[in-house]
């Protein structure tokens, strides 16, 4: 059988991916993907989890959850995107995902902000996220709000609070071929 140029493009398109690895193990069952889904992106985030000091319902001060506001790294450490508020992912490529809370896991370590799956909510671009229909966000480190700190004198201040995780990226098997 002879094989095309264009046939070993083509499956470097579809199955070689950058940052593509193999899907995580020992994900809890209610991250799970769903069936029909192959991993086209992995990356790591290192940045911010943004609080604001605020009055909840009940005028209770306390810090409220603003945004994230991360890079997103590949396996070599290089920036491949950016991650920010909606939630929302950007690609180098320019293509763009947003997500909505699917399900959520607490963090094995603690002080750090829960294990999530997402489901698509809106893309723009032609690139690698465009396609895009579920992300996990697995092994955090850190992101908690801050322990106290929330007072009169600070309402309506924002607080910065590091954090790492890793973000998989997942499309439909079928819509790649």
């Amino acid at each position: 059988m002879t094989v095309s140029t264009g046939s070993i493009a083509l499956f470097a398109v579809l199955f070689l991916l950058p940052g593509q690895g193999k899907p995580p193990a020992g994900v809890p069952e209610n991250l799970r993907v769903p069936e029909g889904e192959r991993l086209v992106l992995q990356a790591h985030a290192e940045g911010f989890q943004i609080y604001v000091c605020q009055a909840s319902a009940e005028q209770k001060l306390s810090w409220v959850f603003k945004a994230p506001e991360a890079k997103l790294l590949d396996r070599k450490g290089a920036t491949i995107g950016q991650h920010y508020g909606g939630p929302a992912w950007k690609h180098k490529d320019g293509s763009e995902v947003t997500g909505k809370v699917a399900a959520r896991h607490d963090a094995p370590e603690a002080d750090s902000i829960p294990w999530l799956l997402l489901t698509a909510a809106g893309h723009s671009g032609s690139g690698l996220l465009s396609r895009v229909t579920t992300i996990q966000r697995l092994h955090t480190k850190g992101g908690q709000p801050p322990a106290g700190g929330c007072e009169e004198s600070k309402r309506g201040t924002e607080s910065k609070v590091p954090y790492t995780a890793d973000y998989y990226f997942y499309a439909s098997a079928q819509g790649s071929r």
